[in-house]
């Protein structure tokens, strides 16, 4: 059992990856990172000398140091004062790491916020990928939805990173989706998602035989964007059925319905 104001490595993750997540914050030395470079899915460093500084509003937040003792004991007791509903991630990030959970590779994590633009208009891939960013990489980012021929050059003179387009990283490779891109690089293999992929996959490469769900979340896809002109619109009313997909791929994929039972063939 967790002590007081701790809270496991597996019951952090089970917040992970749901609208109501709690802020990650990495306290870590800049040592105790060279020699574990990876963070939490959608973790954000920050000096614990500097958690006096933070101005974000307060919230719920979990604390990761190495080994969960001095340095998130007393960022998450500053951070109670301020207001904050601040836990520590029992046994830190050795713990985490221990549990087999996912971390994301430091070296491909861009500050806070960065943009990332795509193609405008749509479907699957395009809804399905932002939604895992701001899950489970950064919560802050930001989607640009341009034309195109656009995408690379936006990519170039904003600073934002392309994806789902000919050419780049996180793009289809071979028979597999830009999601998939993300979850192999980022390393966010888990069950629940990897069951998602598979309907993503199927419903946006027009191969529903890999899961019987394809179908179905193409025809809510090609429902949503006939129901919005704004893509930024479209983007927020899809993470809501993205957040439904994933709590069906983590805790319902072995339910069914019949009703009413024992009805005649």
């Amino acid at each position: 059992m967790p002590q007081y104001g701790q809270i496991t490595p597996a019951q952090a993750f089970r917040l992970i990856g749901t609208p109501d997540a709690p802020a990650i914050l990495d306290v870590r030395t800049e040592e105790d990172i060279a020699a574990l470079p990876r963070l939490l899915p959608t973790a954000r460093l920050i000096r614990h000398t500097e958690i006096a500084t933070l101005t974000d509003p307060p919230g719920r937040a979990i604390i990761a140091c190495t080994k969960g003792r001095k340095l998130s004991e007393g960022a998450a007791a500053l951070l109670r004062t301020m207001g904050w509903q601040a836990e520590v991630l029992e046994g830190g990030t050795l713990a985490w790491e221990a549990a087999g959970l996912p971390m994301l590779p430091l070296s491909l994590l861009s500050p806070p916020g960065t943009p990332w633009v795509t193609r405008h208009r749509p479907k699957i891939d395009r809804i399905a990928c932002p939604w895992l960013i701001r899950r489970f990489i950064d919560p802050s980012a930001r989607f640009l939805f341009v034309a195109p021929t656009e995408v690379e050059a936006v990519a170039d003179r904003f600073g934002a990173i392309p994806f789902d387009i000919p050419g780049v990283v996180f793009s289809h490779r071979g028979d597999q989706c830009s999601f998939d891109a993300l979850m192999d690089d980022f390393q966010l293999h888990t069950d629940p998602l990897d069951r998602m992929a598979t309907v993503i996959r199927g419903a946006d490469t027009d191969r529903h035989d890999l899961a019987p769900q394809a179908a179905g979340l193409l025809a809510l896809s090609v429902g949503l964007s006939r129901m919005f002109r704004d893509d930024l619109q479209q983007l927020e009313a899809g993470i809501a059925l993205y957040d439904a997909l994933y709590r069906w791929a983590r805790d319902g994929h072995d339910e069914g319905h019949d009703w009413p039972a024992g009805r005649p063939e």
